[in-house]
């Protein structure tokens, strides 16, 4: 790896296009080396984990939202949607809307922590590999691009620390694997990346008080506004820079500000492409800082007598506590009437379930019905976070590879007991217990889409995902499975909003 320092420069220092971090992404996207077989194998995986993470969401109402509004889009040479047969096909642009959204819409997919989901990349890189007639190698080797980019501005250029969402890096890996993905040239991915970075960044907001279905239009946005980039770039025009290191620029003005300095690694050229295979899927339809907590509680949980439950302390680090625990000082966290995109980054509606059920279903466990249990708002109630200084230093210490997002949860009842127990990181991340190999993707996808897919359509996609290296231009066409007829709903526009009004 290479390890280039990204700062502010001063407008008269002029940096030079190949100092600038943007042009070392390009370099990367342009010459990146073919996949590894088990990275390769491991893009198939996510492929397979999203298509069924969305056909278990397909009429959800963000989901059906974003269908509608792409529908009003058709376009014979396009992409297309989950669900729908592939003769409905959309401009790759929406089809990345509507496919990223399905995706994000039960945050259960993908992680590569402190808090991004590279994923949400696929969608707009399998519409667009549709669109322009790109075969599996070139698809299988962008997304893992787009994965090395998003791991490594992730891990260089946190955005928590200034409050913002992850669209910012998102957006730029997009941009960079779509560079990839057509074998464009440096300087045409360059400005491409210029213009999504300097557009893409935005405040934490969209994860705070009342969330609403935004979280799960986002990935979407984001991949639009990568694509629009990568048109414009490919017609010869130019983006504003530098878009990092300008005194103008994103890290003065977004981010920490003109004395900030980052650290950003990137493969060195010809080195194997390897980031995906330090992010890991989710095993449970929830924020990924309650994973541990989560697997925590289905172990507490056996021979406790919940009414007997005074309080449950969950111990971790500043992270975990103010994101999703009682440091975020969130009321709309305590509220049975928030949103599910609310509910999900609960820590302590997420403990209090689990710790009563014993299991975390991505609908069930969010129903209103559910939320609105007498026992279930009481004990939710009893659950409080606190930084625990042990749990702290473990976290600023671990490898950044393998972040320590987990914590110590105790129990404590009301005859002086204490049923505790600990978790550095959850079971299912890279170095848990659980971690998912090829054969629990598939499970977890059986799972998800067997109640929606015929068993015979099931069968022939996990085929393809697995021959993706291999995978003509016609078979990319074949990567958002198809349910029965009926089974989407809607499944054409419906005149409410500007894009299919009437007239």
């Amino acid at each position: 790896m290479v390890v280039h320092e990204v700062r502010v420069h001063p407008s008269s220092a002029q940096l030079p296009r190949q100092a600038q971090l943007t042009w070392k992404m390009a370099e990367l996207a342009a010459a990146a080396p073919p996949p590894t077989p088990k990275v390769a194998e491991m893009v198939a995986c996510r492929v397979i984990d999203n298509a069924g993470v969305a056909l278990a969401a397909i009429n959800r109402q963000p989901v059906a939202t974003a269908r509608v509004m792409a529908l009003a889009h058709l376009y014979a040479g396009g992409a297309t949607l989950f669900g729908l047969p592939p003769a409905v096909r959309v401009h790759a642009e929406w089809a990345a809307w509507a496919n990223a959204t399905a995706v994000r819409e039960l945050d259960f997919h993908d992680c590569a922590p402190p808090s991004a989901h590279p994923a949400d990349n696929i969608a707009p890189l399998i519409a667009v590999a549709q669109q322009m007639r790109c075969d599996g190698a070139a698809l299988v080797r962008a997304i893992a691009v787009a994965y090395e980019i998003q791991v490594a501005l992730g891990r260089g250029i946190p955005l928590a620390p200034s409050q913002k969402e992850q669209t910012g890096h998102l957006c730029a890996a997009t941009t960079a694997g779509l560079g990839t993905l057509l074998r464009l040239p440096v300087a045409t991915i360059y400005h491409a990346l210029n213009q999504a970075v300097l557009i893409s960044h935005s405040p934490r907001q969209t994860r705070k008080g009342e969330m609403t279905s935004w979280k799960a239009f986002v990935p979407g946005h984001s991949g639009k506004l990568a694509i629009d980039a990568v048109d414009r770039a490919m017609r010869g025009e130019a983006s504003p820079s530098p878009a990092y290191e300008g005194e103008s620029g994103v890290i003065a003005y977004m981010l920490d500000g003109p004395d900030a300095c980052y650290h950003v690694s990137l493969p060195a050229p010809g080195e194997p492409l390897g980031a995906i295979l330090q992010t890991f899927t989710k095993a449970h339809a929830a924020v990924n800082h309650a994973q541990a907590f989560i697997d925590l509680a289905f172990e507490l949980r056996a021979g406790v007598d919940l009414s007997r439950l005074r309080e449950a302390v969950v111990r971790t680090n500043s992270t975990v506590h103010n994101i999703v625990g009682s440091g975020a000082n969130d009321p709309e966290k305590s509220n049975p009437d928030a949103s599910r995109e609310t509910l999900d980054h609960s820590l302590s509606y997420i403990v209090a379930v689990a710790l009563e059920d014993g299991w975390f279903h991505h609908e069930r466990s969010y129903a209103h019905e559910r939320a609105h249990r007498p026992g279930t708002i009481a004990l939710w109630r009893k659950v409080r976070s606190v930084v625990d200084p042990v749990w702290e230093a473990q976290h600023r210490q671990a490898p950044p590879e393998r972040p320590a997002l987990g914590g110590r949860l105790e129990l404590h009842l009301d005859d002086g007991r204490v049923i505790a127990g600990e978790k550095h990181i959850a079971d299912a991340q890279v170095g848990g217990i659980r971690t998912m190999d090829k054969a629990g993707y598939e499970q977890k996808f059986r799972a998800l889409a067997g109640p929606v897919l015929d068993a015979e359509a099931l069968e022939a996609f996990l085929a393809l995902a697995h021959q993706l290296p291999n995978a003509s231009p016609e078979a990319v066409f074949r990567l958002n499975p198809v349910l029965p007829r009926g089974a989407v709903r809607p499944d054409r526009t419906d005149g409410k909003g500007i894009y299919d009004h009437a007239g």
